[in-house]
């Protein structure tokens, strides 16, 4: 049986059987509802009704809920994936930068405690979304859904003293294009999850400052809502994209991604910095904004640094849209290879020291 990878985002989490050239064989919303019983329901009242709370067990990249997350990795390995109870195989989790000690430990002992698992074993998003193109040195640049990790990684190894985390993601960016749309249209009626929808079909990135500063007089957009509402779409479908290069558009007194991955390069020893910076790999949903790659390379080749950040191809056999879980590919590469030499965390080695043996095996 094929060891299990999961890679758990704040709005997606990716799982499937460790086949590495394969996308995970199940992507579905991390965000769960649950029925909550008003008390009326019985066998004499089948018109019940159920009030349902939304829930989200990660929240920006971490697992907050840990009732919820069991519920969703509980239909995710024997609804989704077909494990059966009592005959449950080898998995594999993706950490996130900066994960808690104390959630890596959590994590280990649901899983032996509460699911029975054979083996274990956890690594950073960071290793593996190099992996996935075939690198064991270089940076990642993930940006998710809520938060922007920048990573530099040697041999295999997360630098983390220069690593760095931002708590902004696709979430601040859903935020800004309402704001954006809003002022264009003043009696617009829509959720949070539709105008996430709107800013998946309609965001792009501008070539330039200059383009974008051109983009005052682009051409409007109508678009028609399933309830009939039209709504007017121009340059906000701009300024999502935008504000990654010129975070001011955000509010934030900070520097662009692009200069931000320098500035991070910069902190680490100097005979490193061209193997990082010709090695960077873009991975998380809002990478695959509409030209935001190219953007990316022109910011690049533009920036002050000697050494200008390269961004890698991944291989063709890799399937489409790897940048969108990176990770998972890695992850199911390294399971082929720690499973089978059992350099994982077994049964026994959980018994005997518990959860905080996940700190020896897994780094």
């Amino acid at each position: 049986m094929e060891a299990l990878v999961v890679d758990a985002g704040s709005k997606l989490l990716k799982a499937g059987a460790a086949i590495p050239d394969q996308s995970p064989g199940m992507i579905i919303p991390s965000q769960m509802k649950r029925m909550v019983d008003d008390g009326s329901s019985s066998v004499d009242n089948p018109n019940t009704v159920f009030e349902d709370v939304t829930l989200d067990p990660i929240e920006r990249g971490l697992i907050k809920d840990w009732d919820a997350m069991e519920d969703l990795l509980r239909y995710v390995v024997y609804t989704g994936l077909g494990w059966e109870e009592g005959n449950e195989g080898n998995i594999l989790f993706t950490d996130p930068l900066c994960t808690p000690k104390a959630i890596r430990e959590q994590l280990v002992q649901l899983m032996f405690e509460t699911f029975n698992v054979s083996g274990f074993y956890a690594s950073e998003q960071a290793v593996l979304s190099l992996y996935a193109v075939g690198r064991i040195s270089g940076c990642t640049v993930d940006i998710g859904h809520g938060k922007i990790d920048i990573a530099p990684v040697l041999e295999g190894a997360v630098q983390h003293i220069a690593s760095k985390r931002f708590e902004l993601g696709g979430t601040e960016l859903t935020k800004l294009f309402a704001q954006e749309l809003g002022k264009s249209n003043p009696s617009m009626n829509l959720t949070m999850s539709d105008v996430e929808k709107l800013k998946e079909q309609y965001a792009i990135c501008a070539e330039d400052e200059l383009a974008y500063e051109k983009t005052q007089n682009c051409e409007i957009e109508q678009h028609t809502l399933p309830d009939g509402q039209v709504i007017s779409i121009g340059r906000e479908r701009y300024s999502v994209g935008e504000s990654l290069f010129q975070p001011s558009i955000l509010g934030l007194e900070e520097h662009g991604i692009v200069e931000q991955l320098v500035r991070i390069i910069a902190t680490v020893s100097s005979e490193n910095h061209r193997q990082l910076l010709e090695n960077t790999v873009l991975c998380g949903g809002t990478t695959s904004m509409t030209g935001f790659e190219s953007r990316f390379q022109k910011e690049a080749n533009l920036c002050s640094s000697a050494i200008r950040p390269t961004l890698v191809k991944p291989p063709e056999y890799m399937p489409e849209n790897l940048g969108l879980y990176s990770a998972w590919v890695g992850g199911a590469i390294l399971a082929k290879v720690v499973f089978p030499q059992n350099q994982h965390v077994t049964k026994a080695d959980y018994d005997e020291t518990g959860p905080s043996v996940v700190h020896r095996k897994c780094f």
